[in-house]
C-alpha cells in the first residue's frame, strides 16, 4: 500500500468511501434522502475537493459543511445521533486502512475524529433550546 499523495488518491478515497456510505444500513437512507442520484457527482467533486483542501492545503474546497450538516439534522426532526457520526468515522478509518498507509492517512485518520465530533457538537448547539 502506499500512502496518500495526490488528487486521484483523495477521489479514490472520497468515492469509495461513499459507495459504502450509500449502501450502509444506517447511513445509507440519510444521504440518499438528501442527495438526489444526479446530485452525487457534484458532491464527491466538492468532498474531494474538501479533504484536498485539509490534507494538502490547497483552497480547492468552498462552502460550509457545519451548516449543511445542521439542515439535515433539522430535515430529521433532529435525531441524528452520536452514533451516527462514530458509525461514519468507523466506515472512513475502515476505508482508509484498505486503500492507504502513512503520513496523510493517518492525518485524515486524525482529521476526520476531530471532524466527527466538532460537526456532531455543531448541529446538537443548532437545536432549538441548545443555543
Amino acid at each position: 500500500m502506499k500512502d496518500i499523495t495526490n488528487r486521484g488518491d483523495v477521489s479514490n478515497l472520497v468515492h469509495t468511501f461513499y459507495d459504502k456510505i450509500r449502501t450502509d444500513a444506517m447511513l445509507g437512507p440519510i444521504f440518499n434522502a438528501h442527495i438526489s442520484n444526479e446530485q452525487w457527482p457534484e458532491h464527491l467533486s466538492k468532498l474531494t475537493d474538501f479533504w484536498e483542501s485539509n490534507l494538502f492545503g490547497l483552497r480547492t474546497f468552498r462552502g460550509s459543511p457545519s451548516a449543511k450538516h445542521a439542515n439535515v439534522d433539522k430535515n430529521l426532526s433532529y435525531t441524528i445521533s452520536q452514533n451516527h457520526f462514530a458509525h461514519w468515522l468507523h466506515l472512513w478509518l475502515q476505508t482508509i486502512d484498505e486503500l492507504y498507509e502513512g503520513t496523510l492517512a493517518i492525518k485524515a485518520k486524525e482529521m476526520a475524529r476531530r471532524m466527527s465530533t466538532g460537526q456532531y457538537i455543531h448541529i446538537w448547539q443548532c437545536r432549538p433550546g441548545n443555543l
